[in-house]
């Protein structure tokens, strides 16, 4: 096997993520880490276990230094396309971490320079990665569940307040006149949008013919920490995906498919399926997953297509974009939100989000339309484009 040598820019954050799939790669003859790319040197601890890679906080010289093929982009949100086509200018092929752009604009930059430069960008939703993604779009269209009423997506995660406070771009639309856009269903979140999409087949811009966004904040922040989307897709598929940072408790994040017989549950996290349908006792199975660095390494050796194209995140980032555009989120009522203690700081709970965001997702309606108290409140504004 040809040992493929790779940067990564980003070696804190998610970036310790990296480096840990890094450490299981790097026995095993298929990668080797050759330099990092960081506003500082990391500690020797940070990169224990693979070798002596070089630092350069300029992405480009590095790439030109060690040669790298491959490099791995795990940086703030406004800096991934200026990064990746760095990456890509000085010859290597990238892996890049989501959301790919914050805006329509960045998007179309980066899908363009990627191929001027005749490199590979893929996009770092693992979910993609999935066998479950397969497995439950063949039964989808096996008929298993009947007629398609449309697809839902929910996700209740807590975070404190400290997650808000961690970098200068956190929680922010915009930052020195740069689009940011790090709300709940552009970052941490997105994989419920992005996967919803992408079991519908829809994943490409040209797949989306309507956003309605309607997003909402309890946190002191620009940004959304509780939203929903419905999107029409060209196929006539309607998609809600409702997701929040103030659940009262963490929940795996899904997606669920609604047939006029039955539905099938995709704890994307998981890899788990769960198929319920008219006439059948419950199925309930484990998928395997292709990592999607293994994947890009194998597209660079010409053993395997991307799994994850930067042409699959189209649609993504037409939501990205509804949601950069859509007016400022509205602020939860004090009334509706609590702050509790959380292990390392303060967390805020909304009343009754954790069966809101259940209920939209299954009922595929927003917030308003539930007559969601706080929402109401809210005035929770509905955008459609």
């Amino acid at each position: 096997m040809e040992e493929i040598s790779v940067v990564l820019a980003g070696a804190n954050g998610h970036g310790r993520w990296h480096l840990e799939n890094l450490r299981r790669l790097v026995p095993r003859g298929a990668v080797r880490l050759v330099g990092v790319c960081d506003v500082e040197p990391p500690g020797d601890e940070v990169t224990a276990g693979l070798g002596a890679p070089d630092f350069d906080r300029d992405l480009g010289a590095l790439i030109d230094r060690t040669a790298a093929r491959v490099a791995i982009v795990c940086t703030p949100i406004h800096t991934h396309t200026p990064l990746a086509l760095a990456a890509a200018r000085h010859g290597a092929h990238v892996l890049l971490e989501k959301p790919p752009a914050p805006s329509w604009a960045r998007f179309e930059e980066l899908a363009d320079g990627m191929d001027a430069a005749g490199r590979a960008c893929q996009v770092g939703f693992q979910s993609f990665g999935s066998h479950a993604v397969a497995a439950v779009r063949t039964l989808v269209e096996d008929g298993a569940i009947g007629e398609v009423r449309g697809i839902g997506a929910a996700g209740n995660w807590v975070r404190e307040e400290h997650y808000f406070t961690r970098s200068a771009w956190s929680g922010r639309r915009r930052l020195g006149g740069a689009d940011v856009v790090d709300g709940v269903l552009t970052n941490p979140l997105a994989h419920a949008v992005a996967t919803a999409l992408r079991i519908d087949r829809s994943d490409r811009s040209q797949d989306v013919v309507a956003i309605e966004t309607q997003l909402l904040r309890a946190h002191d922040i620009e940004a959304d920490d509780t939203s929903c989307v419905r999107i029409r897709t060209a196929r006539g598929t309607v998609i809600t995906v409702a997701a929040t940072l103030c659940a009262r408790q963490a929940a795996e994040p899904y997606v669920v498919v609604h047939g006029t017989r039955g539905r099938i549950t995709f704890w994307y996290k998981q890899d788990r399926v769960l198929v319920q349908r008219a006439g059948h006792g419950p199925d309930e199975q484990l998928f395997g997953r292709t990592d999607l660095l293994e994947n890009l390494l194998d597209h660079v050796a010409d053993r395997a297509e991307l799994i994850a194209p930067l042409s699959a995140t189209g649609a993504f980032t037409k939501v990205v974009e509804a949601v950069r555009t859509a007016p400022e989120p509205s602020a939860v009522p004090d009334r509706w939100w609590q702050s509790v203690p959380g292990r390392h700081s303060p967390r805020r709970v909304i009343d009754g989000v954790d069966s809101a965001v259940e209920a939209a997702a299954g009922s595929l309606q927003l917030f308003t339309e539930l007559d969601v108290p706080w929402a109401v409140a809210a005035a929770g504004r509905v955008r459609s484009r």
